[in-house]
């Protein structure tokens, strides 16, 4: 394999740098998500909270929890004495900061995915240019003369389709991750604003 990268000649090191800069972005949002990444139960828990020890205690929780689903759950929390609709106000304000939190960087990715294949066929056409000097220098069309260039053409253009492949599979295991999470932030949500309305009517 290591060969094979050598033979491809120059442009092997630009998509090499770009499938690293990709999976690092990439590592990145996995940290960020999984660091942050609560499931629906949580939200059953803070609604618990409100009901057996009410608001306040059920904020100081969220407060003390990292991640996009306790940041909605504490922006509803803490407009609940306000009634449902600050608090539904508030949590759409919450989901738009949320949202770009979840989908940072996420466009850098696909700059790679899109990046790399353009250079592995850069490298193809460079390495056709190759073989046709060749040809010119040598004054003969034999298979020897042009398999030079037609190797660095090929390999090129192999190895940027495969970092490609690697860096959309990462991708669509990230956006996996973003979307599973939404659903979860938005039946928490549900849950939460549901359970100030009935400890609102039930403190009337």
């Amino acid at each position: 394999m290591v060969q094979l990268f050598l033979d491809g000649g120059g442009f092997m090191y630009p998509i090499l740098v770009i499938l690293i800069f990709g999976i690092s972005f990439v590592g990145e949002r996995l940290y960020h998500l999984i660091s942050g990444l609560h499931n629906y139960q949580f939200a059953e828990n803070i609604a618990d909270t409100i009901t057996e020890q009410g608001l306040p205690a059920a904020l100081e929780k969220c407060e003390a929890t990292n991640g996009p689903v306790p940041n909605l759950c504490y922006a509803a929390i803490a407009k609940g004495d306000s009634g449902v609709e600050a608090a539904e106000k508030a949590v759409e304000q919450s989901a738009g900061i949320e949202m770009a939190s979840l989908e940072k960087n996420m466009t850098w990715i696909s700059l790679s995915i899109a990046i790399a294949p353009m250079f592995g066929f850069l490298g193809t056409v460079w390495g056709m240019i190759e073989a046709f000097n060749d040809i010119k220098a040598a004054n003969d069309i034999s298979p020897a003369v042009v398999a030079g260039g037609i190797s660095v053409a090929l390999l090129t253009t192999a190895f940027g389709l495969v970092a490609a492949l690697i860096l959309q599979f990462l991708q669509n295991l990230v956006m996996y991750i973003i979307d599973n999470q939404i659903v979860t932030m938005q039946k928490s949500t549900v849950l939460i604003l549901d359970r100030i309305s009935k400890t609102n009517r039930t403190n009337i």
